[in-house]
Formats: structure tokens, sequence, C-alpha cells
């Protein structure tokens, strides 16, 4: 495990770092709302979220099934008998920052419980590392974190999780795995049913909206696929019901997740639509009373097919936004990596979609630095990125990750040679993404408001249909006086700050969304 357990103790904080995901007093489950307390002081739990929106949804999740076991859901750490911390484990900086919680939970002196993705890929080797931790539980034990809890501050031991490939729980035919999915925990998919056992730990008017989990995809630099298992849809009619009840709870945008929407449906057989169910879905989520916008997220270039494309870029409701993972674009690191495409071909697909939607919004992530990479490679990437134009670009230096075949492949480079390149390619991805933002001064575009400072200046915040929550940049709404979270509001771009936008609203006769 790469994690230095004793080394993150040097620098531990002496309280719990508030997550931009900061937990809230429980108040509903389901459809019939929750009235009495927690039935006792030793019942109360902090939930701290780390990681992505996956993750945001599971722990929503696990929320809903500790209210639904009596616990009361608390915003102070430093007041609550447990502390659960939702990890994550993709990459070193992201384990880290899971230590460091769990550590700084360690301190406020109630009970640790560690579950997510570092819990569940590390297991009884972080509960060795981590005494600190009081239980360390794995997906499978999410039914039942409740009683759990209740072992936990019994001081009554739970054993720790023991990993193992989760790939190998499901049959490796797609078409095999709905019937034998039901005796398997799927973080995120228990969460729908007779009772809703979810619970929003924020007010956003975003929320997210898991369609599948797992992945089929044999990415050589990536473990996801051991610890979260093969790919697996969720059926439509439970995400719409879902969807339905976020609108009720006070959604007005659904950002769906998964690791792979682009495969979404290919397990559910052809009365679902097949590989065509995401397209045919997407138009039903639009629908639903109450939601104004449903974003889509994680696309493989590779399987985005030409109907995918028109239905994101052209369905009323539906933001005209491209998630897609080119991870690079030399046609040679790219087969190192697993994957497929080049950069004549990713920019092709850029161009497919910008015939639909001239001013769709395209993000991407890229890794530098993969083992054998070349400087005529790097400047295959320049090229692409020059050429695409997109919205936001993340950067990323490889590194090992642990199980992977990425880890084990020659032509391994220096430390100080990722580095390098990392800055370089952020340098130009800086000045390519602020450009892309100022081209789009006179746009008229409709931003979703998020945030209303209650100041004297009352600053309003929110998102236009081509920024993904997080992860893009945003729009600052000038003007606005009597904006309210949750509004989408016609607005012209009148200058950019970077990726940000500042914009102004229209006149309710004047403009028009593209």
């Amino acid at each position: 495990m790469q994690i230095t357990c004793a080394a993150n103790r040097a620098g531990r904080r002496g309280r719990v770092g508030r997550d931009r995901r900061r937990p809230v007093t429980l108040v509903d489950v389901s459809s019939s709302a929750i009235t009495d307390s927690a039935p006792g002081g030793d019942r109360r739990v902090s939930l701290l979220t780390l990681g992505c929106a996956r993750n945001e949804v599971d722990s929503e999740e696990l929320a809903g099934r500790l209210a639904a076991g009596g616990w009361e859901l608390s915003e102070d750490a430093e007041d609550s008998s447990v502390v659960v911390v939702n990890t994550c484990g993709f990459v070193d900086s992201a384990k880290k920052d899971s230590v460091d919680t769990l550590l700084a939970a360690a301190d406020t002196g109630a009970k640790v419980v560690a579950v997510g993705c570092l819990a569940e890929r590390y297991g009884n080797e972080l509960a060795e590392n981590l005494p600190e931790a009081d239980a360390v539980l794995g997906f499978d034990h999410y039914p039942n974190l409740a009683d759990r809890l209740d072992d936990v501050v019994a001081g009554r031991q739970v054993a720790a999780h023991t990993p193992a490939d989760r790939r190998t729980l499901l049959p490796i035919s797609p078409v095999e795995r709905p019937a034998a999915a039901e005796g398997v925990t799927v973080p995120g998919h228990g969460a729908w049913g007779p009772r809703v056992l979810r619970t929003r730990l924020a007010d956003s008017p975003v929320a997210a909206l898991k369609i599948a989990s797992g992945c089929d995809r044999r990415c050589s630099f990536c473990a996801i696929p051991s610890f979260r298992g093969s790919f697996t849809s969720r059926a439509p009619e439970d995400v719409l019901g879902e969807a339905a009840w976020l609108a009720g709870q006070g959604a007005r945008e659904l950002f769906l997740v998964s690791e792979n929407s682009t495969s979404y449906g290919k397990d559910l057989g052809r009365e679902h639509g097949g590989a065509k169910a995401l397209e045919l879905l997407l138009p039903r989520l639009a629908e639903i009373e109450g939601i104004e916008r449903v974003r889509v997220s994680y696309l493989q270039p590779a399987e985005t097919r030409p109907g995918l494309v028109r239905a994101i870029a052209t369905t009323q409701g539906v933001a005209d936004y491209f998630d897609l993972s080119f991870q690079h674009a030399s046609e040679t690191v790219l087969r190192r990596m697993r994957r497929f495409g080049s950069c004549d071909s990713f920019l092709a697909l850029i161009e497919q979609i910008r015939q639909y939607a001239p001013a769709a919004g395209i993000r991407t992530n890229v890794i530098v630095g993969f083992p054998g990479e070349t400087e005529e490679d790097l400047a295959e990437l320049e090229r692409f990125l020059i050429g695409a134009r997109l919205d936001a670009v993340g950067v990323f230096g490889y590194s090992d990750e642990d199980g992977t075949e990425a880890a084990t492949l020659d032509g391994k480079l220096d430390a100080e040679v990722v580095a390098e390149r990392v800055a370089r390619i952020s340098g130009l991805v800086e000045e390519l993404t602020a450009q892309r933002a100022e081209d789009r001064v006179g746009e008229v575009v409709e931003v979703l408001v998020e945030s209303v400072e209650n100041d004297t200046e009352g600053e309003v915040r929110g998102r236009a249909a081509h920024q993904a929550p997080e992860v893009d940049g945003e729009c600052v709404v000038l003007e606005a006086a009597g904006s309210a979270a949750g509004e989408l509001v016609r607005c012209e771009v009148v200058d950019s700050e970077g990726v940000d936008l500042i914009v102004r609203p229209l006149a309710p006769d004047k403009g028009a969304p593209r």
C-alpha cells in the first residue's frame, strides 16, 4: 500500500478538516419524514466525504441507511460518538488526504470508522497500519452499517474488511449480470426501492445521480475496476424514480455519474435499449417536473457513438456538455495505456460535437509522464490540446498504482522529468482554457444560480451549461440582486477571468439561449 501512516501522523491536524460536502442535520430519508430524534446521545454520527461525485452519492445512501437504523446525523464531528470517513483511494494524494482525515477524526475523541474506496481497496492492511481507526469496513458492510456502528460504540470488535478483486463477483458476460447482481452490494444502487434510503447532505440545487457502477475497461494505469467491480447499470425506472425524488428535495440539475457512462445499458438487454439506453433515458430525465438541466459525466471517447453525441447536444433540458476521458493523444502512449484513439480521431470527435452544438462545453483529463512517453508523444498531446479548444483540462503526472499493469512497464521517467512535463502542459492548458473562456464573451448562456452571498454586495455565483460542478469554471453574475439558489437566469457573457465568466442578466425579452 502506497501510504505511510506514520509520516502522516507527524503532520496530523488538530481538528477534522471540513470537506466541501459539509454534513448537515438529518431531516428526511424517504417520502415519510422522520420526526423523532435518535434514541440517545451515543448514536450521533458525523459523515465526512472525500473524493468524487460518485462517493458523494454513496455517502448520501449511507446517511439514509444510518437514519433508517436510528442514527442521528450531526454536522459537528466533535459532538458525535462516531465519525464515518468515506475515503478516496484513487491516487497517492487522495490516499494521503484520506489518512489525514482519519487521523484528525481520531483527535476529536469520537470513534472513527473508515469506509469508501481506500477501505475497500486495502481493508485489513489499512487497519493494521492505522490503529486510530476503530473499524475499516468494505462495501459489503454498507447494508448493515447502522448495526456495525452500534458494535463500534459498544466496544465490540468488528473484523476489518478483507480485500478481493470485485470483478470476480459478477459474470464476465454483462448480459448475465442483472440476475446475479442481487446478492452483490453495489454502492449507490440500493437507494431506490419501497423506501428511499438516501439523505441529501447539502442544500445545493445540483445533485449527483448514479446511473452505473464499476468498469469493464482494463486501462493499464487504473486500479478502480479491481475494487469497484464489473460494470453494472441501474435499471432506468430506478434512475427515474430517484431523479423524481431528488427534484422533490430541491434539485434543479441532475449530474449523472458512473465510472463509464458510455457503457450504460449494455447489461440491461434490448428491452431497455441496450447500447442506446442512455440516449433513451436522457429525454425522460429532462422531462421530470422541477428539473431544469441534466448533465452527463465520465464519457469514454472510444465508446461515444454518434447517436449519443446527438442526444447530449440536441435534447432540450440536457446540457451540451461532454466530459471526455482522453488521457493522452499520442497513439503510441494510448496503446500502452490499453486505450484506443489518436490525436486525429479525437479531433474528429470534437468536430462532430461542434457540428451539433458549436458552443458545447468539452473537458478532459490527461496523464503526462507515462512510461515510455517521448518528446514526440508530448508534442502530439500539445497538438491535440491546441486544436481541441477545450473548456477545462485536468493535468496529472503519472505515478505507479498498486496492482496495475503500468506499474510493471519499462521506460519509467524520472520524477523530475514528470514534474517538468506536468508544468509544461499545465502552463499550456491554463493559456488555452483562458482563451476559450475569453472567446465566449458575447454569448448568451443560462446560468443555474448556486450561491448568493448574504453580505452588502450580495455576490451571485452559478454555472452555465458548459461548466460542471467543482471541476470546471463558474459564472459570476453581475447586477443580480434578488436572485435565489436554484434559479435559472439567462445572461450575456461580458468578461472572463481565467476559466471563469463574468455575466449579466438579460431582460426577459432579450437574447435567447443557444
